[in-house]
């Protein structure tokens, strides 16, 4: 199985870490994962130092690091570092009828350490948790 960390919400809106599941089907030497739908995708950079308010991810994006560390903060205190070479998913949304509240919902980023972040964001299609 591919394992690739997720940020994700649960029906009261709270954002949470998780892990999602793409079986491996070997084809021609190569192990690779059914096809997964994308909308676009973007190039980003953002200089050390640089921090979001808290806020949702909106549409489901698989966010790629090439170079420096973004750190991922959850309302509870905790938080994930990802790297060079990291990737993670964040579909964190609210459910219908939720209003955002910043002091309860969503996740704030931001670069650590000395080296600008260069990271690639795919926008998903219709994504859902594998199991």
């Amino acid at each position: 199985m591919f394992e690739i960390p997720c940020l994700l919400a649960d029906q009261r809106g709270v954002s949470f870490f998780s892990t999602a599941e793409y079986p491996k089907n070997k084809r021609g030497g190569m192990l690779l994962s059914e096809q997964i739908a994308v909308i676009n995708f973007r190039f980003r950079e953002s200089e050390a130092g640089y921090t979001t308010d808290w806020h949702l991810a909106g549409d489901p994006t698989l966010i790629i690091i090439q170079k420096g560390t973004l750190r991922i903060w959850l309302q509870n205190g905790s938080f994930k570092d990802f790297g060079a070479g990291s990737q993670f998913i964040a579909a964190d949304n609210l459910s219908e009828g939720v209003i955002f509240d910043p002091t309860k919902h969503g996740h704030k980023a931001e670069v650590i350490g000395s080296e600008t972040l260069f990271a690639i964001h795919i926008k998903l299609v219709n994504f859902y948790l594998p199991s």
